[in-house]
């Protein structure tokens, strides 16, 4: 066991020698990164021992637990055999077969998987695509993006151009390309009336409205519209009725422009169908995966295209052709990793399974979703989200929230004062019981540190 101080000494060397994403490093002394020696199932474990819950799967990655073994033992296989070969001029049969059944789950729609390594080169690989794409055809004035408000697709510069988190734009703005603004159809903001579904089917209504308005006025200069298919995640979990997407693939259809549809978060049976964009019985232009398409082993994205799309860029002229690479494009072992997970989700009724353990946490979560201070409480597959009343919280509810967490061995980080799990798929019974317990019982005691330091910004969001 290591000495009592181990997880300081590691603390101290990673604020001296890291600089840590989505974190205002001056506040990071005051909640110090976690500092983790290993991990196994939904657990984390620092260098003392102590254990943690990842109640969002290490932003979203961790499909199935951490250290999963039939994946790693597909990586060690490969890792044998070919790590990493470029893509240019060569192929390999990792590659080649992730796409082929990818592919197969769009019943052959989308196809010809480009390759990258993280979701915002995804955007920007389908923003690119959707751009040229219109050049070739003649018609080079289509180069803008519809985008939703509320919309988050990455921090590149073309995907940080179409996400609508202002703290991001704000600091970049001169670098960004002009965009054109649709409404969100976050059900949370649908007019007082219905309830449930029917009030999610109205404000998917009101925001399509919105969109044809839009592409009535601007579709000759409109190349693509992107969106996030069911939840907009970095918003909160704004989640919205399949309605919407329905609404958007028409009108895209009916003005001439592409459906992005960015699957990142959402794809991977996180919202209880393989890819999001099923529960509308549509499918876009071009599908942006990633996250947990390695079950958290190693990064990797791609984009999903129509044939339609792929066939636009052949030619004789170099020019012509689609001009994105990167090094690493389409690694082996990735593509190992990925090809494992659609292993899993094929022999083992991932998703079934998923609904009957959803239905248990919705069980064991429903009295703390009646507390007086929630608001908005929600689920989409294996996503749940609830809001806490803005009298409730203090200034850096999200930072404290995180770190009472820990004390209550929880990982977890709110987005403002929404209060989300996206959990490994690999609950139980038992373990719905006691998340639904420490999920509580942090609630609780953040409520009593509401008030405090109210003169600093959060240190994350």
């Amino acid at each position: 066991m290591p000495s009592s101080g181990a997880n300081a000494q590691w603390q101290r060397r990673s604020l001296a020698s890291v600089w840590h994403p989505c974190t205002q490093m001056q506040r990071a002394a005051q909640v110090p990164p976690l500092p983790i020696a290993r991990a196994q199932g939904p657990w984390l474990y620092d260098q003392e021992g102590r254990r943690y819950f990842d109640a969002i799967s290490s932003w979203w990655v961790n499909l199935f637990g951490h250290a999963d073994p039939a994946i790693a033992a597909a990586i060690k296989q490969q890792l044998d055999e070919l790590p990493h070969v470029m893509l240019a001029g060569c192929t390999h049969a990792p590659a080649i077969e992730l796409a082929e059944r990818l592919s197969a789950l769009t019943g052959g729609e989308l196809g010809h998987a480009f390759y990258a390594s993280d979701g915002a080169s995804a955007v920007e690989i389908a923003l690119k695509m959707s751009v040229h794409y219109w050049r070739n055809h003649g018609q080079p004035d289509k180069r803008r993006f519809v985008c939703l408000r509320q919309s988050y697709h990455g921090e590149t510069l073309g995907a940080l151009s179409v996400t609508d988190v202002p703290i991001f734009r704000q600091a970049y703005a001169p670098l960004l390309q002009d965009v054109l603004w649709a409404a969100s159809p976050d059900a949370r903001q649908a007019p007082a009336g219905p309830e449930g579904q029917a009030a999610a089917e109205v404000a998917a209504e009101a925001a399509a409205a919105d969109l044809h308005a839009l592409l009535a006025q601007h579709h000759r200069e409109v190349a693509a519209v992107i969106v996030e298919p069911l939840v907009q995640c970095a918003a909160g979990m704004a989640m919205h009725h399949p309605h919407y997407l329905r609404r958007a693939r028409s009108l895209c259809d009916q003005f001439g422009v592409h459906l992005i549809a960015d699957e990142i978060a959402v794809g991977c049976g996180r919202t209880g169908r393989f890819l999001a964009s099923e529960h509308a019985g549509i499918w876009p232009d071009f599908l942006c995966l990633s996250k947990g398409i390695t079950g958290g082993f190693l990064p990797l994205s791609l984009v999903l295209c129509r044939d339609e799309v792929y066939r636009a860029f052949l030619s004789e002229d170099v020019a012509w052709g689609f001009l994105h690479s990167h090094s690493y494009t389409g690694n082996a072992l990735a593509c190992r990793a990925a090809l494992a997970v659609l292993d899993r989700f094929a022999q083992a009724d991932v998703l079934t399974r998923n609904d009957i353990e959803a239905e248990r946490l919705d069980a064991a979560l429903a009295p703390l979703m009646r507390h007086p201070v929630v608001e908005h409480p929600r689920r989409c597959g294996m996503i749940w989200a609830f809001d806490v009343r803005a009298d409730a919280v203090g200034s850096r509810f999200a930072e404290t929230f995180h770190h009472i967490g820990r004390r209550h061995e929880l990982l977890i980080r709110p987005i403002g004062r929404t209060v989300y799990l996206m959990p490994p798929y690999l609950l139980d019974e038992a373990l719905s019981r006691w998340l639904a317990q420490a999920l509580t019982a942090t609630l609780t005691e953040t409520l009593h540190h509401r008030d405090a330091d109210r003169a600093h910004p959060p240190a994350f969001a």
